[in-house]
């Protein structure tokens, strides 16, 4: 059904087992208002950016309203959260439908910070502005950067105040993804012990997401075997611009393989493989260098949920998913080694190419560097910015780097393009984002906020207006932390 506004929308989701969701409308709010509107992906949506902005509209991104075919609904799933199983669900997001936009693809349109659900526990179900502003940045930084994502459609303050560590406006997110089938909706649903929900359960992701599959004699070890490698494609891509998800619960893993749940995430400024931001990751149990051995930890576990659609002999279905997860580190390395070598300018790969990449990660440990301005320095020749590139290891490591480019047999200009569309100027830098954030909820100035994401929309243009917003953070700046609570 379309509208004025361009929704379009279907409830597929909806016509599975209702064990598997709650019907929920939104909670309404006293006083809603747009602060964020992305337009370019309300267009790409079917949607009217016009629209949304004006007061009905507003009224349907903040919950108070159901627009045109909506079916509002909380999801139900499990998750290991830092290794320990718990049943979950959407606590504070409804889902309010899938758009079909006008090229025919599926959208799911989920209000997050929008009200109690049956699966919040004792949460309020709301969101501070903060927090929700803070995942429209860093989403939409990621689909600059090419790298799947859920995306974030707007921001709306509600006119409440919200406590967490102080009291707070509160806001509501609308997030776009291809869907929000996570591992964890597979763990629910396999703790149910009903095939037939499971079945259908996997049927339904199959569909949505991995429809040549249908044809394959076995469609459920080929979803394992899609969802590990859209993963470890993702979790490369991650690796290769310094991404930290922070928080890798298998609820926050999804089959499509796009990034969800910006919680306390971060991007690294100096390289150190155990960086870790998140407050409440004591351990380093998600840090920066474990990420892809917790991901296939993470698919493991969603093999053992599709064990009985798999084979009726279950000893033949656990030998089937483990062979396919043995393909994960493959999977894995090739896609960051191919990146990195783009990073590097090389236009084939090689064998050698890992020790070449692996002893400039180390230089740049040992070193303290700056993680994207480094592949900046290599890209643009500027080999008297840093201590690491002054430095007679880094010198040494330059002549192999320079005999390895030889074999490119191009002009430099070829090269200098490749590496150039690998390595982004600009990451959302943790202090400008922390100092966007504080001008908008402290101060209503959402004028910086805008001109960052400006910037962040196309990290791979090297404009002088971008140049500002490389610089690292001040050196004797006290350790970035993030925190839960998005």
């Amino acid at each position: 059904m379309q509208s004025d506004f361009g929704f379009n929308l279907d409830n597929s989701y909806a016509r599975l087992p209702e064990i598997l969701f709650s019907f929920q409308n939104p909670t309404p709010v006293p006083a809603p208002e747009a602060v964020l509107i992305n337009a370019k992906l309300a267009e790409s949506l079917g949607l009217s950016p016009q629209a949304l902005r004006s007061k009905a509209g507003t009224a349907i991104l903040a919950g108070n309203e159901n627009p045109p075919g909506a079916l509002p609904l909380a999801q139900a799933y499990a998750g290991h959260q830092f290794g320990h199983f718990t049943m979950l669900g959407d606590g504070r997001a409804i889902l309010i439908g899938e758009q079909i936009t006008p090229a025919g693809e599926r959208f799911d349109l989920q209000l997050k910070g929008s009200g109690r659900t049956p699966y919040s526990r004792g949460g309020d179900g709301k969101a501070q502005l903060g927090p929700m502003l803070r995942e429209y940045i860093i989403s939409e930084a990621m689909h600059g950067l090419r790298i799947p994502t859920t995306r974030s459609l707007a921001v709306v303050t509600t006119g409440e105040r919200v406590q967490r560590e102080s009291l707070l406006p509160g806001a509501v997110l609308t997030r776009t993804a291809a869907s929000h089938l996570r591992v964890g909706t597979f763990q629910y649903a396999a703790g149910l012990r009903d095939e037939k929900v499971l079945k259908l359960l996997a049927d339904y992701a199959i569909e949505r997401h991995y429809p040549d599959l249908a044809r394959e004699s076995n469609r459920y070890l080929g979803l394992f075997r899609e969802t590990i490698r859209a993963q470890a494609s993702l979790i490369a891509q991650w690796m290769l611009v310094g991404f930290i998800h922070g928080v890798m619960n298998t609820d926050n893993m999804t089959i499509s393989g796009e990034t969800i749940d910006y919680g306390p995430c971060a991007f690294m400024d100096t390289f150190d493989p155990a960086t870790v931001f998140s407050s409440i990751d004591h351990h380093g149990r998600y840090a920066y260098a474990n990420q892809p051995k917790i991901a296939a930890w993470n698919l493991a576990r969603f093999g053992e949920t599709l064990l009985p659609l798999i084979d009726v002999d279950q000893e033949k279905a656990r030998t089937l998913a483990e062979d396919e997860l043995k393909n994960f580190s493959t999977e894995y390395n090739k896609y960051f080694l191919d990146g990195m070598g783009r990073k590097l300018g090389l236009a084939e790969p090689r064998k050698d190419d890992k020790v070449l990449a692996g002893d400039l990660l180390q230089l740049m440990y040992e070193h303290k560097a700056d993680y994207t301005n480094t592949f900046l320095d290599l890209t643009f020749q500027r080999f008297d910015q840093s201590e690491l590139c002054r430095s007679e290891a880094f010198l040494r490591w330059q002549r192999r780097w320079q005999e390895r480019l030889n074999a490119n047999q191009e002009p430099w200009e070829e090269t200098q393009d490749r590496m150039k569309q690998s390595n982004p100027a600009v990451i959302p830098r943790n202090h400008r984002v922390e100092e966007v954030l504080r001008l908008a909820v402290q101060g209503g100035d959402y004028d910086p906020l805008g001109k960052l994401l400006q910037i962040l929309a196309a990290p791979f243009a090297h404009s002088p207006e971008q140049a500002e917003f490389a610089a690292p953070p001040d050196p004797n700046a006290a350790p970035y932390r993030t925190f839960c609570g998005t």
